[in-house]
């Protein structure tokens, strides 16, 4: 007796190619709209100049002890607790304001998917963090310049802020897309991030199995190895998985304003 076959369906590699073009260019579509909304308005530009007087006036500090040590470890740790300022006022208008002008269910129902409209969104922001990030270099030449910094101290330690503050706009990322009002997006995100930062110290004061998963789930915990040199994977992966999982939740919270 013969038993029936079922046949699966193929996927012609012009059809996958198709596909791939069409997600790399809405997803560029919005990058690039998101970007010129920033860069030509002074809300990125005040933001970022905020940033970097916080950074500057905490490197002149960390060179100004007795004995400073060449290194950006001086300004780069104590920096992370400004991501829980600046990552909320960078996100907080993402989504928050297309749902209050009524421009995100126009997105919805253009032929863009849901996940491009987010991670176009999201590389915008990473892409002002990184534009940030390259101003404070002049920090690092100042100590070329008059020390003998080490070369690899200063990667690990740009690699590890910028996934620290791609962690921190992700968590924003989904704060924005709750909510309608850009206020409450930024005080979501904000207690978020001061909680996860916050976990670090209770970890501190706490032992066994609890003290191990706070320390897990902490941003600034898994920083440390990052300013001191070490690049371990497991915080590159903790980082990634952090975006990953935030930005998961933000495309489902997007998908699920067609069904409302």
């Amino acid at each position: 007796m013969n038993r029936p076959t079922v046949s699966m369906p193929r996927v012609s590699p012009g059809g996958v190619k198709t596909y791939l073009a069409s997600t790399w260019r809405n997803t560029f579509a919005i990058f690039w709209k998101e970007s010129k909304t920033y860069f030509t308005s002074p809300m990125a530009y005040i933001i970022g100049g905020v940033f970097l007087a916080i950074t500057g006036y905490l490197f002149v500090s960390s060179i100004s002890v007795p004995f400073p040590e060449a290194s950006i470890r001086g300004w780069l740790e104590p920096s992370t607790t400004v991501f829980i300022l600046w990552a909320p006022a960078i996100t907080m208008r993402l989504l928050a304001e297309e749902q209050k002008l009524g421009t995100l269910e126009l997105l919805m129902t253009s032929p863009i998917r849901d996940y491009e409209i987010v991670l176009g969104k999201f590389a915008a922001v990473l892409a002002i963090l990184f534009a940030t990030l390259v101003l404070t270099l002049f920090y690092s030449i100042m100590l070329f310049l008059y020390g003998d910094p080490d070369f690899g101290p200063l990667l690990t330690g740009y690699l590890g802020i910028f996934l620290f503050g791609g962690a921190s706009l992700s968590i924003g990322m989904l704060a924005s897309s709750l909510t309608s009002n850009q206020v409450v997006a930024a005080i979501v995100s904000f207690g978020v991030l001061l909680l996860m930062l916050l976990t670090q110290q209770a970890a501190d004061i706490t032992s066994g199995l609890a003290a191990q998963v706070l320390e897990g789930v902490s941003l600034s915990g898994h920083f440390e190895d990052f300013s001191r040199g070490i690049l371990d994977t497991n915080n590159v992966v903790y980082y990634l998985s952090v975006m990953a999982f935030f930005l998961f939740l933000t495309i489902r919270n997007v998908e699920s304003r067609r069904w409302r």
